[in-house]
């Protein structure tokens, strides 16, 4: 079957650039699916072509069967968009803001059920310009969600946010995916994409490089795990070459031991087996896995923000 939104060898030239080449992908009903890629890398440009946005130059794009590229009023009944940067009057208020935006579609959510969802209750009647920039966020992404949207496009939702103002955006995205909401969001954290993220694709250079869950990538990376530990007594050489032998060279500097792999629960079992085969016992530990940022600078060489 085929999935809920599909893109095929969509491409986008500007002259001899290709800012877009060749790039397919499929997202599923009810999925949370992240575009990563550096600035300039053409996530923005291929997000605009599915947005119905920007003309593509070639290659095809279909949410729920239908083409963007052709101005349909019934797709735009189903989508949700919030872009990077909303320009709103800054006399609207919040209410009055979602009463408008609501208007425009065959069907909305009732306007006080959107400002619950977004924390906005209290703000219900306080014009746009003095609201704060994450009351603003807040205000757009229910801008998004005003027609109950069964697919939404969410373009860094949470750039230039606090941390506690990005959670509550994170627990928003939580909810509509527990709706089975269809979501596309592109971001400049990367850690928020492999906390939201059901799947991602990497695009740099207008190209996909990788694609598949945060899990699958880091797995799928060779980059390894690092263990440091402390024992109560010193290592036994034995159970340093037996730990060696099996998961690679073990480091001591000062009164730490290391040791990388490209996995962490099997050394772990060996590991506390082997001490107590001995006697030992671990009295510090840390596990440093790979994250999605080191696959992301492994695959692009740089970090998502540069």
């Amino acid at each position: 079957m085929a999935s809920y939104v599909q893109v095929k060898d969509l491409r986008k030239n500007y002259n001899s650039l290709k800012a877009v080449d060749c790039v397919s992908f499929g997202i599923e009903k009810g999925e949370v699916f992240g575009l990563l890629g550096p600035n300039g890398a053409g996530k923005t440009t291929t997000v605009e072509i599915m947005e119905g946005l920007r003309k593509a130059s070639g290659g095809e794009v279909s949410i729920n069967g239908y083409n963007p590229q052709k101005n349909d009023f019934r797709l735009k009944q189903i989508l949700g968009v919030q872009l990077q940067k909303s320009a709103m009057e800054e006399k609207i208020k919040a209410r009055e803001a979602l009463q408008l935006f609501g208007s425009y579609y065959k069907k909305s959510i009732p306007v006080d059920e959107l400002l619950e969802l977004v924390g906005l209750s209290e703000k219900k009647n306080t014009y746009f310009e003095n609201l704060s920039g994450g009351q603003q966020q807040r205000l757009s992404l229910a801008i998004a969600l005003v027609n109950d949207p069964d697919m939404v496009f969410l373009d860094e939702p949470t750039t230039g946010l606090d941390a506690q103002a990005r959670r509550s955006i994170w627990d928003i995205i939580n909810k509509l995916r527990s709706e089975e909401k269809t979501i596309l969001l592109t971001t400049h954290y990367i850690e928020e994409a492999e906390y939201l993220c059901d799947r991602v694709s990497i695009i740099d250079h207008g190209k996909i490089i990788a694609e598949g869950t945060p899990r699958q990538l880091i797995d799928n990376s060779g980059i390894s795990h690092r263990i440091d530990f402390k024992t109560e007594n010193p290592v036994k050489d034995d159970t340093l070459s037996q730990l060696s032998e099996k998961h690679g060279k073990v480091d001591f500097e000062r009164d730490t031991y290391s040791m990388k792999s490209d996995q962490a629960g099997k050394p772990l079992i060996d590991l506390i087996k082997l001490l107590e085969k001995e006697g030992n016992e671990l009295t510090d530990l840390h596990l440093e896995r790979p994250t999605l940022e080191d696959v992301f600078i492994k695959l692009t060489g740089r970090r998502i923000r540069d």
